[in-house]
């Protein structure tokens, strides 16, 4: 899911896609815990490029499935390799079901929305009775990966430009997420998993949030104070994960799984 901008679209899919067997096992770990037999309608709430998607479909072929996502960008490329799916681009924040789906599933795109406590019931709410909302957020905002854009954005010139984009981390606590959807629904499991990610290349955690959460900041500057606070916050991540003997990186990323049933 990505922001509109006239800046134009913030997503690079091919960056994105650089880490996508890592990207791949949480939605998959989420969509093993679905427990729906025949759902006649699927939603892929924030979809990207289409490549859990495809498992979707794989996994419910006789379901109409239908990927949402306000990238132009990404929607592009989940078209041309799966034109079997109904993509929209659409505002995943303002979105609301033609007719309630069976499922919605969300992986990695509901962090990017503000207000969860009103976001989260109104999803269980447009369910099909007996539906499930499922979804995996990141929730590793307090860790280095992350922390750092922050420490770089105040420690130079573009601070004024920076600054404001700084936000508290967007993941609540599991028991947020309880209080609010227990009362909708007839059954709920919450879990975290930290995933121990082995990367490869130079500086590969930078090279990681370079396609997803650095990116609008990257592309709030240029020029020189692009460069420089590039520089500055890849040194930052760099200096907190390195290299091990064998010339890889361990990143553990922490995620949060929600599985509702209406």
């Amino acid at each position: 899911m990505a922001e509109t901008a006239e800046k134009t679209d913030p997503w690079d899919p091919a960056q994105y896609l650089r880490f996508a067997g890592h990207r791949l096992r949480p939605a998959l770990d989420l969509l093993n815990r679905i427990d729906l037999e025949r759902p006649e309608t699927v939603t892929d709430l924030g979809c990207g490029a289409g490549n859990v998607t495809r498992w979707l479909a794989q996994r419910w072929p006789d379901a109409a499935v239908t990927g949402i996502d306000g990238s132009a960008a990404m929607l592009e490329k989940a078209a041309e390799t799966l034109p079997e799916v109904c993509w929209r681009q659409a505002d995943i924040a303002a979105w609301t079901p033609e007719r309630p789906p069976q499922l919605i599933y969300s992986n990695a795109a509901l962090h990017w929305l503000p207000d969860h406590a009103a976001l989260f019931p109104k999803l269980a709410g447009d369910l099909a009775p007996g539906g499930v909302l499922a979804v995996q957020m990141p929730r590793n905002f307090g860790e280095p990966s992350h922390t750092a854009m922050a420490d770089a954005a105040r420690g130079g010139p573009w601070i004024d430009i920076l600054e404001p984009m700084l936000k508290p981390a967007p993941v609540h606590e599991p028991d947020f997420y309880h209080r609010l959807l227990a009362p909708q629904v007839s059954a709920i499991d919450l879990w975290e998993t930290t995933y121990i990610q082995v990367l490869e290349g130079d500086n590969p955690v930078a090279e990681w949030t370079k396609g997803t959460w650095l990116k609008p900041m990257l592309d709030a500057l240029d020029g020189d104070r692009r460069s420089g606070f590039e520089a500055a916050y890849r040194a930052r991540v760099a200096a907190a994960y390195p290299a091990g003997p064998d010339g890889r990186t361990l990143f553990p990323f922490k995620r949060l799984f929600i599985v509702a049933q209406r």
